[in-house]
């Protein structure tokens, strides 16, 4: 698993400190950072060469397939649990398998999105509130974008099943051609052959596609380094064992309602936050940014206990898998702590950076200790998060996104009324401690079903 001491399980985790995780979590924070800089480059060569109705398409057109996308994110995290199971157990064939699965999954899905493309397009310019103008450029935009959707279903996997052989360096090679190339490309034909929004389009689904050639070409070759077994590089009767096929449908299930409740929550904020005004609307979407931008660090360890969860469980030891838990927490909290700090001494600082309007300068102030404290706290959710996804109880998971959905929307009904902004961030706060006591319930159970060799 370990690119720097290509070792079996049995001996590898003694190497296994907190240098070493750092070393598996920095590229992929950095894989993380380098995803809004094409959404900046996208607004950037529109925003310069093109007209307001332009623009208004470009978020619209990122904000509808961001939701697409971010709904079949189970592609990712259910590969990454069931690969890194796989490699504990010592079964190469299965890694293979466990991937053939979800690249069927992801093109009969996208092509699914394909094939409904003009229902998934009406539904969603019929939610969102954009001018004739911006909505047929927005149209436009999509009828091209969606081409691409088998391909970004497909990285999924093939990303998933990176992360779950702890290959994070590759994992951000991948990263960096796609959003390297697409940004080339978006520049190129929107801005230098002035193309315009449907350039952006072609040059983010020829990106897609050329990505996924180039991630096939980087996982096959870990997947041939790897093999030391006699069956076929892709064992077919094991893609299509129907008992593998249908565990693997319920964990992505659990994990879509997972999501789509996660999506709910925020877009929940987003709407109340709007109740108060424009001037908290927007400084709630600038905090926002801030606690987007530390997810990207606490997103590298989380993604890191990933791995090494599914792998001591895959293997069945109990005391590997603890040592993985409390090693890659320990440095997600004290980056944690030092994120908050951050945006506790230095907020208002990069609030003064993103806007010259003073109104929404003072509403954001006036509650950026909460952010802080919401980062400070997220911590827990995302360790937990990477837990169960490595472990592919994925059904926890579920059930805690609806426990503390119900608690965030107890605690904005009484809070809010309360204390106006400041309540309704309170109440955020709440709702992402109450993903991680929820799910924390579960862990006990979880550890006690690992096997006790040390």
């Amino acid at each position: 698993m370990w690119e720097s001491k290509p070792i079996g399980l049995r001996h590898h985790w003694s190497y296994m400190n907190h240098a070493v995780i750092w070393q598996k979590a920095w590229p992929i924070i950095l894989a993380n950072a380098a995803v809004p800089l094409l959404g900046l480059a996208d607004t950037a060569v529109i925003g310069n060469l093109g007209n307001l109705a332009q623009l208004g398409a470009i978020a619209f057109g990122a904000m509808i397939f961001s939701f697409i996308y971010w709904s079949f994110g189970f592609l990712r995290m259910g590969t990454t649990g069931f690969t890194a199971q796989a490699a504990g157990a010592g079964d190469e064939a299965e890694v293979r398998a466990t991937l053939g699965r979800a690249l069927l999954l992801s093109a009969a899905l996208g092509a699914i999105i394909i094939l409904l493309q003009w229902p998934l397009a009406r539904l969603a310019l019929a939610l969102l509130d954009g001018s004739a103008a911006v909505e047929s450029i927005t149209r436009d935009y999509f009828s091209i974008r969606i081409w691409g959707a088998p391909a970004t279903l497909s990285i999924f996997a093939l990303t998933g099943c990176l992360i779950g052989l702890g290959r994070s360096r590759q994992l951000l090679a991948v990263q960096l051609f796609l959003n390297g190339l697409n940004i080339a490309l978006d520049v190129l034909f929107a801005g230098v052959l002035g193309w315009g929004v449907e350039g952006i389009a072609v040059g983010t689904v020829l990106a897609e596609w050329l990505t996924v050639g180039m991630a096939c070409v980087l996982v096959f070759s870990v997947l041939r380094q790897r093999r030391g077994d006699s069956e076929p590089f892709w064992p077919w009767h094991r893609i299509r064992n129907a008992e593998k096929a249908l565990r693997l449908m319920a964990a992505n299930s659990d994990i879509l309602l997972r999501t789509l409740l996660l999506l709910f929550s925020f877009a929940w904020f987003t709407n109340q936050s709007a109740q108060f005004g424009d001037a908290v609307l927007g400084a709630n979407h600038i905090l926002l940014q801030l606690v987007s931008f530390s997810a990207f660090f606490l997103d590298g360890y989380a993604f890191v206990a990933e791995a090494l969860v599914g792998e001591a469980l895959g293997a069945g030891r109990r005391e590997d898998l603890r040592l993985a838990v409390r090693r890659s927490s320990e440095l997600a909290l004290a980056t944690a702590l030092v994120l908050a700090l951050l945006i506790l001494c230095l907020g208002n600082y990069a609030i003064g950076a993103l806007t010259d309007i003073a109104p929404v300068r003072a509403a954001a102030a006036d509650v950026l200790p909460w952010a802080a404290l919401y980062v400070l706290l997220s911590v827990a959710a995302f360790q937990l998060d990477g837990i169960f996804i490595g472990a592919t109880h994925t059904r926890e998971m579920r059930n805690a996104a609806f426990g503390s959905l119900a608690v965030f929307m107890l605690a904005w009904w009484w809070l809010t009324p309360l204390f106006g902004n400041a309540g309704l961030w309170c109440a955020f706060v709440v709702f992402v401690c109450a993903r991680a006591a929820s799910l924390a319930l579960y862990y006990p159970g979880l550890v006690r079903r690992v096997g006790s060799r040390g």
